[in-house]
């Protein structure tokens, strides 16, 4: 879902898959450059991300951008 310029995405997926992958917070900083502050933000469903931020997290993930992002309510 798009909010704006920002798209939505699925915080606890993110942490999930991050988890999954025994990766830290800051192991996904390091691998994609995206801020500490952002990334913990983004798995706390405080704020959207622009699409590059969110093609650097699912290519560091190894899953397509759209398992990150939110799905649309009905």
């Amino acid at each position: 879902m798009i909010d704006g310029r920002f798209i939505v995405v699925d915080g606890k997926r993110l942490r999930r898959l991050r988890r999954e992958r025994a990766l830290s917070q800051q192991d996904l900083v390091g691998i994609t450059g995206v801020a500490q502050a952002t990334l913990s933000d983004l798995e706390r469903g405080k704020r959207g991300a622009r699409a590059s931020t969110i093609r650097k997290l699912a290519d560091a993930l190894g899953v397509e951008p759209k398992e990150l992002m939110e799905e649309e309510r009905a």
